[in-house]
């Protein structure tokens, strides 16, 4: 099926049209299971997750949404790329609020810092510095979610927000940078 195909069936699913959502979701699911596998190569080792969960999550989420406008592939993409950050977001913390309660294991001081060394960036940290820039500057934000999250091209993400390519690459690269120093330990900030 072709992509004006796709984007039609999400403008008639935009308009109520339940049907439609249910012949698209099909169609998309490749797309957001590599979405989804992306971003969970971006996690942990051994994270207990499989992308097919996740589109899982993410598709029934979708099939309840309401009132949305895809006036594009673009727009439901980084819609999509949003929940299932969301899913993840939320199993992360589910995670770390289990690991608080019990099952504890002691280690020594030293032991503790290797484990800190070894520690992939944590999707919590990353989400609430992404919500922190949102508030500062939402074109930058929505640029990351684009970017890193929806896997969009420069031109595509240009089009989406409906400015320049340009104007995109600077503002990914200043997100980047301001990211990156949020996400920095606080004895590694200047």
């Amino acid at each position: 099926m072709t992509n004006g195909t796709i984007t039609k069936l999400l403008q008639t699913w935009s308009e109520g049209d339940q049907e439609a959502a249910e012949r698209v979701l099909p169609l998309v699911y490749d797309e957001l299971r590599h979405i989804a596998s992306r971003q969970l190569r971006q996690e942990r080792e051994g994270h207990t997750l499989q992308a097919t969960a996740v589109v899982h999550e993410a598709y029934l989420r979708l099939q309840g949404q309401g009132g949305f406008e895809w006036p594009s592939r673009a727009h439901f993409f980084a819609f999509a790329a949003h929940l299932i950050r969301r899913i993840l977001v939320d199993h992360a913390r589910h995670r770390n609020r289990a690991k608080r309660g019990g099952g504890l294991e002691r280690v020594t001081l030293a032991e503790a810092a290797d484990l800190a060394l070894e520690r992939c960036p944590d999707l919590v940290a990353l989400d609430e510095a992404l919500t922190c820039l949102e508030s500062l500057d939402p074109r930058k934000a929505a640029v990351v979610e684009l970017r890193f999250f929806a896997g969009l091209t420069l031109d595509e993400t240009a089009q989406h927000l409906g400015v320049s390519p340009e104007t995109v690459g600077r503002e990914w690269r200043r997100a980047r940078a301001w990211l990156y120093d949020q996400l920095q330990p606080v004895e590694g900030r200047a």
